[in-house]
């Protein structure tokens, strides 16, 4: 039996949630870190990336898929099920992945900084 996927492995205070370098849309690299130890089914992948809709969820990894990051393995058994996993070429993103996460968990304030200096000017030139 696999472990879980922990529910907060992307919390809102995740330094991967401040990384501006973009694998792929928004959430590949989360995904790609989601697989990173296995296959995983839809349902467990819903765990740790609550915020993302499912539809855009199923949108995320077909395009990993199209891209040759991840296979879908469907099994006709009993309980049909589909499976997703990361390709040997999938499993090449974890290294820099990991150190654009490195590098944006260093930066942390920085980018927090940045981001609310934006929101609060662009904020004042609202209201004018």
């Amino acid at each position: 039996m696999r472990e879980p996927l922990p529910a907060d492995m992307f919390d809102e205070l995740c330094p991967s949630s401040l990384n501006p370098i973009r694998f792929g849309d928004k959430w590949a690299a989360l995904i790609i870190r989601c697989l990173e130890q296995g296959p995983r089914r839809f349902s467990e992948l819903r765990v740790p990336l609550s915020r993302v809709t499912p539809k855009v969820l199923t949108q995320s990894l077909r395009s990993l898929e199209r891209a040759g990051l991840v296979n879908r393995t469907v099994y006709a058994e009993a309980t049909p099920h589909v499976e997703y996993e990361l390709t040997p070429l999938g499993r090449s993103m974890l290294e820099p992945i990991a150190a654009a996460c490195a590098w944006a968990e260093q930066h942390w304030d920085e980018l927090l900084d940045a981001r609310e200096s934006y929101d609060d000017d662009a904020r004042l030139d609202r209201t004018g």
